[in-house]
């Protein structure tokens, strides 16, 4: 197969001075290019007090928000792009009150610290101690729960050091939210006609991508307020999804629905797709209808004919509009998915250990080579933040979980892993499997001596890992905007760990406000807590419990996560044929309505890219980051919206 040209690795308009190195240059080749042509330079304030306290303020308005959605619907929204367009209206009114206006790295900066906050803190609150909530009815203290979120979600800024340089700057991965913000950011400062005409461009996708947000949010945010029948008309009118026929898997038989089996209507995802490009997203399809065309009809008949539990993690109930039982196919999906991602990412690492080795030792040869190295996160430094996190997120598992040191020790290299895995598939795709992740940790601790059958360690150690792995992958979406821009990537860095501080401080007080007790907080139906407590409870009475075809499933996965990157190496040529092995394993981790947005965002640019090449280089880009950064705000302004009237309702 084919692909459209990657346009991550597109120079930032108005600033190349000479030809960029191609895919085949060396790491030190490119990290020179971009030193010459793209660096902005130290004379450009970036990390300055205002835009770190400004950008901790936003932030922390966007965790509150994010941890109202992840309790009530399971789900929280990026908010790298909210953070750059609210960063450079604050900036605007700074500047109409006699203030220094912000720079664009200063606006970078902002919008690094606001992400920080507003992403990385908030997801295991929601879910972890969610669970861990129903499951004794009582709170944890908030020291604990403030130590928890800061240690694991620092752990991750950390563990995302080794990774910057090798998939951003050498591999050059789309990270298409951070090349969204870059755009954005971009087109807010541009000078000259045509960047006047580019950031025109994107305004005006802004607008559309608004319009058809607010639109299909507006069900949602107006039942917020106990406006049930308004909300049942707006959600008819303009639906989140499109629910395609069942008839249409005739293999079901007519006795059950697959969830997920619809189109999305939001434009973020079809955008995103236009950015990452056909290959991911015809992967991401491709295993996403094996598992809804192949594997779940046929499973689902084996289990009904048997009456032998082959796949009770698929069923969900009963649909009410129909009356056929309602299945989930990427409960039972996420174990090969899951087994997929994790060796890619493995494969791939000890595939590149070279470039790994020189990431941590530093660039070397010539004075931009030294440069760099000023500029770079150092290895050293994930060193220097890793073992003193560590221990005392070690500390902290054993004295409040009663999680051993061994086990606690455990926890902090499968944060390595699932870092690495989470970075990876965002850079790729803009999808970070923490939930999916979450589920490796829980599912090694149901079999580790010492965990084994207690629920407690069983969330716990999870959710350690899986908020490191979102961290880090917040961090890298960041970078990649500030690499886009010509920012410095050690201070961007330190605007990140302070963002980390800012959304730990606002996510605990309010936690313990939306759910004072475990009444309060099943009342919200919390989906991602409540799926977190089903498999520690499937678990945690023992491995044996699993379906037999989820540890198939496991290994089939891990054979493929092998063999694609090998072949990649071993024959670059068969590349183009070849699927993306983070897009095939995301295909049987997200629902089919993902998968397809991701799909016919990449047939846009394919074909766009054929027919138009001249404009799809222009403006493809301007206009993705437009419909994301628009569909972005809308979803931001519907979670503070529901998380106001949350509050006003008690």
């Amino acid at each position: 197969m084919s692909s459209a040209p990657n346009p991550s690795s597109s120079p930032p308009a108005d600033t190349a001075k000479s030809p960029q190195p191609g895919p085949d240059a060396t790491p030190e080749e490119k990290d020179l290019w971009w030193f010459q042509n793209v660096y902005q330079g130290d004379h450009v304030p970036q990390f300055t007090w205002r835009a770190v306290l400004v950008g901790g303020f936003i932030g922390m308005i966007m965790a509150a928000s994010n941890l109202y959605t992840s309790i009530k619907l399971g789900w929280a929204f990026g908010v790298t792009i909210t953070a750059c367009v609210l960063a450079y209206s604050l900036g605007s009114i700074m500047k109409a009150f006699g203030m220094r206006p912000l720079t664009m790295l200063e606006n970078n900066c902002m919008q690094s610290t606001a992400s920080a906050a507003g992403y990385s803190t908030g997801g295991t609150v929601a879910s972890a101690f969610g669970a861990l909530l129903m499951v004794e009815g009582i709170h944890q203290s908030w020291p604990v729960v403030l130590a928890y979120v800061f240690l694991t979600a620092g752990l991750g800024v950390f563990l995302a050091v080794p990774f910057k340089r090798q998939m951003i700057n050498h591999e050059q991965l789309a990270f298409p939210g951070g090349i969204a913000a870059a755009e954005t950011t971009r087109s807010l400062y541009s000078e000259g006609t045509a960047a006047r005409r580019k950031a025109k461009i994107l305004i005006i996708a802004l607008i559309i991508g608004s319009v058809a947000g607010l639109l299909r949010m507006s069900g949602d945010t107006v039942k917020a307020f106990g406006l049930d029948g308004l909300a049942t008309t707006l959600s008819s009118i303009f639906p989140a999804e499109i629910h395609l026929p069942h008839e249409w898997i005739p293999a079901l038989g007519g006795t059950a629905m697959l969830a997920g089996f619809a189109l999305d209507t939001s434009v973020m995802l079809v955008a995103a797709g236009i950015i990452t490009g056909f290959r991911v997203g015809f992967s991401m399809l491709v295993g996403s209808a094996i598992l809804y065309f192949v594997l779940s009809p046929m499973l689902w008949q084996q289990d009904q004919t048997l009456a032998a539990g082959m796949v009770p993690s698929l069923k969900m109930g009963v649909d009410e509009a129909s009356g056929l039982a309602l299945t989930n196919p990427t409960r039972w999906g996420l174990w090969s998915g899951t087994a997929l991602l994790v060796f890619a990412s493995l494969t791939g690492l000890a595939l590149q250990w070279k470039t790994i080795v020189r990431a941590f030792r530093g660039a070397r040869g010539g004075a931009s080579a030294a440069e760099m190295a000023r500029i770079e996160v150092p290895g050293s430094w994930m060193l220097i933040g890793v073992i003193p996190l560590g221990i005392g997120l070690v500390w902290l598992l054993h004295a409040s979980f009663q999680i051993s040191i061994p086990l606690g020790i455990l926890s902090v290299l499968m944060s390595f892993v699932v870092a690495l895995v989470c970075c990876r598939s965002t850079g790729e795709t803009d999808t970070t499997p923490i939930g999916a992740m979450g589920k490796v940790t829980q599912l090694l601790y149901a079999v580790l001596p010492g965990a084994k059958g207690i629920t407690s360690i069983n969330l716990m150690a999870a959710g350690a890992t899986s908020s490191a792995g979102g961290a880090a992958a917040d961090l890298l979406t960041d970078l990649k905007s500030g690499y886009l821009l010509g920012a410095n990537p050690r201070k961007q860095f330190l605007a990140q760990f302070c963002g980390v501080l800012f959304g730990s401080l606002a996510i605990v007080p309010l936690w313990y406000l939306l759910a004072p007790n475990k009444e309060k907080f099943e009342s919200y139906n919390p989906i991602a807590a409540n799926m977190w407590k089903a498999m520690a409870d499937l678990l945690t009475s023992g491995v044996s419990k699993l379906p037999p075809t989820a540890l198939w499933a496991a290994c089939a996965g891990a054979f493929v996560g092998i063999l694609l990157p090998v072949l990649e190496k071993v024959a670059p040529a068969t590349k183009r044929w070849l699927p993306s092995a983070m897009g095939l394993g995301l295909g049987f981790v997200v629902p089919f309505q993902n998968a397809i947005s991701f799909f016919i965002g990449g047939v846009i640019a394919w074909v766009w890219s054929k027919k138009r090449p001249l404009s799809a280089t222009e403006y493809m880009i301007a206009i993705a980051a437009g419909l994301i950064a628009g569909d972005g705000l809308m979803s931001a302004f519907s979670a503070i919206t529901q998380t106001l009237a949350g509050l006003a309702r008690g």
